[in-house]
């Protein structure tokens, strides 16, 4: 059972539950479900309890009670302990790792969505929104940013700034780092909500550093917060975030390239050691996170994301690969399949970021 799949199930034991009239709600669209917070238990965990308590009149421990004993009943799902005030902590039957590698690598073929994008056209949603950006450097790379994060989740997405301000970096930064505006300030009416991007202006001027380690130093600090434009973004060194997120990278596209060599291929199954749980609840939970990236108009929160699947993704890297005299195994082939959905999962959240995953470093 894929993360998709569990909040479809989730959704569905709400709806039983008011449709036999234990629960009196409105059901919602969408349920989230993401890894459990601490105290809990499982792969997944939802706080929709939390959201229904309020309209349905009980409490949340009650409405997660009610949820619990239909989400037993379905398919895939092990167990469910109630935690807290009235989390639910689900955990799935042994296949669920290998449906959400299955489910990383099918996704965006046949020209679908890239896994954790939304197709608007398909989902209903035409939400429309202006993102206004100020005469300063990081607001013009956050927009940019932040037009690719809500066009993922099919928001239609138009993009203007103030008039450009005299600033001598202003004129080179659109080309340096990668920037598209639809246009100025220019009074043409579009008919969408505004959101004005002002994040705190940089200190400096980031266009020494490059496209990448320019876009990374403005994008992965909060709004709030003041980026550091220095040298420390171009270090190919460990204490550099955004080196090992494309290091990590690099490795999972060099190791297919060596299975190639040695005559095998990825293929998703169990992968016979521990300590990938870390990595798999990180890739379970980046649908999530582009949905909160894009509802909070936050990049960081993406960027962030990146370097927790990096680090989770490094201790796997070692394992992938026969030693010495071993042949390929199943396991090989599956620590394969999932060191390439880390792959996949840190090269699209570069790239809505607007920044290179090179597949040499």
């Amino acid at each position: 059972m894929t993360p998709v799949e569990l909040s479809r199930t989730v959704l569905h034991a709400v709806r039983r539950a008011v449709d036999e009239g234990e629960l009196r709600v409105t059901v919602p669209e969408r349920v989230a479900v993401g890894p459990p917070g601490p105290g809990g238990c499982g792969e997944y965990a939802t706080n929709v309890a939390l959201q229904l308590a309020g309209p349905a009149g009980h409490t949340p421990r009650h409405v997660a009670e009610v949820l619990r004993a239909r989400l037993l009943q379905a398919g895939g799902i092990s167990d469910v302990v109630v935690t807290g005030p009235g989390f639910i902590n689900i955990s799935l039957r042994g296949a669920a790792p290998v449906a959400l590698v299955e489910e990383i690598l099918r996704a965006g073929s046949a020209g679908g969505a890239p896994y954790g994008h939304l197709d608007g056209g398909r989902s209903g949603s035409r939400e429309r929104v202006l993102l206004h950006g100020a005469a300063e450097v990081r607001a013009l790379v956050q927009v940019d940013a932040l037009a690719r994060i809500l066009r993922s989740q099919g928001v239609v997405v138009r993009t203007s700034c103030d008039a450009p301000a005299s600033a001598p970096e202003w004129g080179a930064a659109p080309a340096v780092l990668g920037v598209v505006i639809d246009d100025a300030d220019d009074g043409d009416p579009y008919d969408a909500p505004r959101v004005d991007v002002r994040p705190v202006p940089a200190p400096g001027d980031p266009l020494p550093l490059g496209r990448d380690a320019a876009r990374w130093a403005l994008l992965r600090p909060a709004s709030h917060d003041r980026p550091r434009i220095t040298g420390e973004h171009l270090v190919q060194q460990e204490g550099n975030p955004l080196f090992r997120v494309r290091y990590a990278h690099a490795r999972t596209r060099a190791l297919l390239r060596n299975a190639d060599d040695l005559g095998f291929a990825p293929e998703p199954g169990p992968v016979g050691v521990s300590g990938t749980r870390p990595l798999l609840a990180a890739l379970a939970d980046h649908p999530r996170v582009l949905a909160a990236a894009a509802r909070h108009r936050a990049p960081d929160r993406l960027a962030r994301h990146l370097v927790t699947v990096a680090d989770a993704t490094q201790p796997l890297l070692p394992t992938v690969l026969p030693l010495g005299e071993e042949k390929p195994s199943a396991a090989h082939r599956a620590r394969l399949a999932l060191a390439e959905a880390a792959g996949t999962v840190l090269a699209g959240g570069l790239s809505l970021l607007g920044i290179d995953a090179p597949d040499h470093l």
